[in-house]
């Protein structure tokens, strides 16, 4: 197939073709079936939600901090200071597992993609809506189920002890990453819902005063500070007007600190009761010799092997140094360090590791409404709270795991190149002008290249010799194809 005709500015509906057409090819699903819909009609309320072993907190001020339009709401947090030397962190994370049981319908169809997949145009999620934005969100106003992961934190941020145990929740305040950071930040006036909940202002400050203790720990301890360019498209309609950069910020911070440490303490929770454990692993990474090169390039020098303190202190200088490329480095130092997989962890396996948050034992459980990996640790996690037996067999954690991260893997893909059919869109009127990039990306199968302004990656099909991951050069925009996602540079000789 061709190019599209975008005349009629129907972007979006181009879009959404596009997606659905790219899941098939990649094998995923994009419609719920018939059998899922005819399960889904029996499900209602969970009937253990009142039960006396569940903790009632519905009166706690928990609130919730996701995108502005996220309906499928994984966590609420709340923080409180126990004295002068200990503070305290609650996360609660949906229990999905109460409604979506193993090897129901539903819980066989989620497993068919494995998470929720964002295009551009459109969102497939993994679970049915009457679930996933409803039934096993954590609403506003909405009495839910939850698993709850109870810190307690030194004043200098570090972890002193935790408890895990189910409870009722109640979301007091949906609230919003961008407006939140905007006011942590200066920038602008307080969230007025805050206002109207007593205690709520301090409450948000001092979630953001220790999220900023832990990240800075963690650095200490080698994690690597990355800040690559995530873009989020702007529609008028059905008109896609421009796709820009959605940035880090303050409030995000909270939600990622909170929930990798909630990751690892489950992680180390399951590992003392016996229990297998379902990781997230980024193993070391093949392309050193490469992130040694770029380096040299910076004028650092990192050590023959791989070491992540040392990695992180180069990233640290080159941002300081450079704050307007550090995410075009950033970017092309996590292409070099390699894609996360899933492992499945037993008692006398050596932990692999997460090479990038320097840390032996982390999972992902804190989204079960979108990622299908953190309904397999809910499971075992609640098995262990009730002292039951381990729920998944060796054999099938193992195959569940080399699947997840397969289907991760061409969700990925698929969320990419819809992406990319949205810069062409973007683009396609510009044929023949000019643009600073850099190279992002260099291997047998071509040479990858990012503007600067707008986001967009293409592929530089001549003067790409001899080019190296994070060189800077001038290219010029030689054509676009919609359909295929496809857009080409030249390297314009200055």
């Amino acid at each position: 197939m061709g190019n599209i005709n975008t005349d009629g500015i129907q972007h979006r509906s181009i879009l959404k073709k596009i997606a659905r057409r790219i899941m098939i090819e990649r094998g995923l699903v994009a419609d719920f079936p018939a059998n899922v819909s005819e399960e889904l009609k029996k499900i209602n309320e969970p009937e253990e939600k009142y039960e006396k072993s569940i903790r009632d907190l519905r009166h706690l001020p928990w609130c919730s901090i996701d995108n502005d339009d996220s309906l499928d709401l994984d966590q609420l947090t709340i923080a409180w200071t126990e004295s002068t030397e200990l503070n305290n962190i609650m996360i609660a994370i949906a229990d999905v597992d109460a409604l979506v049981k193993k090897d129901s319908v539903i819980d066989c169809h989620a497993k068919k993609n494995t998470t929720s997949i964002y295009t551009v145009a459109e969102t497939f999620p993994m679970l049915p809506e009457k679930l996933s934005t409803n039934l096993t969100s954590l609403n506003h106003e909405s009495d839910r189920l939850a698993i709850v992961i109870e810190i307690m934190l030194s004043s200098d941020g570090f972890l002193k002890s935790s408890k895990i145990y189910r409870a009722l929740v109640n979301n007091h305040a949906k609230l919003a990453y961008n407006s939140v950071a905007s006011w942590l930040e200066g920038k602008s006036p307080m969230p007025s819902v805050i206002g109207t909940i007593s205690g709520m202002e301090e409450n948000i400050r001092l979630q953001d005063k220790l999220a900023q203790k832990l990240k800075t720990l963690r650095y200490l301890n080698g994690a690597l500070d990355f800040e690559t360019i995530e873009v989020r498209p702007v529609f008028c309609g059905d008109e896609l007007k421009n796709l820009v950069p959605d940035n880090r910020n303050r409030a995000k911070d909270i939600i990622e600190e909170f929930m990798i440490c909630a990751n690892r303490i489950i992680v180390q929770y399951l590992s003392s009761k016996h229990f297998p454990t379902f990781r997230r692993v980024v193993r070391v990474p093949k392309y050193w010799d490469k992130i040694i090169e770029i380096a040299k390039e910076q004028g650092s020098v990192l050590p023959k092997k791989p070491d992540s303190k040392a990695l992180e202190q180069f990233l640290s200088t080159a941002k300081t140094i450079d704050p307007v490329h550090f995410p075009d480095l950033s970017l092309s130092i996590i292409k070099l360090l390699g894609s996360g997989e899933y492992v499945a962890q037993f008692q006398e396996d050596k932990p692999a590791g997460h090479f990038g948050l320097a840390v032996k034992d982390y999972a992902h459980c804190t989204a079960p409404n979108r990622r299908y990996p953190d309904i397999i640790t809910q499971r075992l996690l609640k098995a262990a709270l009730n002292g039951s037996h381990i729920p998944y067999e060796k054999k099938e954690l193992r195959r569940l795991a080399k699947h997840c991260t397969r289907k991760e893997d061409e969700v990925k893909k698929a969320e990419r190149q819809v992406l990319k059919s949205a810069a062409a869109i973007l683009l396609e009127s510009r044929i023949g002008e000019q643009f600073d990039a850099i190279i992002t990306g260099a291997s047998n199968k071509g040479t990858w290249v990012r503007l600067m302004d707008p986001p967009v990656e293409g592929k530089l099909v001549n003067g790409f010799k001899n080019m190296r991951v994070g060189t800077k050069l001038c290219v010029k925009l030689i054509r676009t194809d919609i359909n295929n996602g496809y857009i080409d540079f030249g390297k314009v000789e200055l």
